[in-house]
């Protein structure tokens, strides 16, 4: 079940007025460490913890490789995920320059079965007053649509282009290899 916290806060902009209401956000448990990912994943297996750790951190070696030269990799069990950026656009070719760059982002496609996991999961709700007093809980009876961020990206018809998706779809015609190093500078996040 997806925890869920409505918390009441003041959503107002201007000085001095107080505008109530309930913010939503998930509630995040904990990260957990690799090394308990990877012990799980050795008593499911049967595979030892060295030999799923080998494979681990070649798998995230070559998935930053491949993803840092262009590529869309697949994670398997999971989706894909490539990098892009979100950029301004210009209108004359001497005006392209990097500083137009405003984010590097990781974009994480999920697979079918990760999005029918997630329709099928249950949402609690717990909701909070401005005082942090429980006023309320609510269990999920909506449509459980999962949003689908392929789908999602949405260009800006501004001239100047400012918070469009410009995305990095293009690769080197390598197909892995190579020292790029690694994904540092890169945001995570969705729209």
């Amino acid at each position: 079940m997806i925890q869920i916290k409505a918390k009441q806060q003041n959503v107002s902009f201007e000085k001095n007025v107080e505008k109530l209401a309930f913010v939503l956000s998930a509630h995040l448990y904990n990260t957990l460490d690799s090394s308990k990912v990877i012990e799980e994943a050795a008593k499911r297996s049967g595979i030892s913890v060295g030999v799923i750790k080998a494979a681990w951190d070649a798998a995230g070696e070559v998935i930053r490789t491949w993803a840092t030269e262009g590529h869309n990799v697949p994670l398997p069990g999971l989706g894909s995920m490539r990098f892009g950026v979100r950029s301004k656009s210009v209108q004359n070719v001497e005006d392209v320059k990097t500083s137009l760059i405003s984010a590097r982002r990781v974009i994480f496609t999920p697979s079918k079965e990760v999005k029918d996991e997630l329709q099928n999961t249950k949402i609690a709700i717990t909701c909070y007053d401005k005082d942090g007093n429980i006023v309320k809980r609510v269990t999920s009876a909506d449509t459980n649509d999962v949003e689908d961020p392929e789908n999602s990206l949405t260009p800006d018809p501004s001239p100047t282009g400012e918070g469009s998706e410009n995305q990095n779809q293009g690769g080197s015609s390598n197909t892995g290899g190579g020292n790029s190093g690694g994904s540092a500078g890169f945001e995570t996040g969705g729209e």
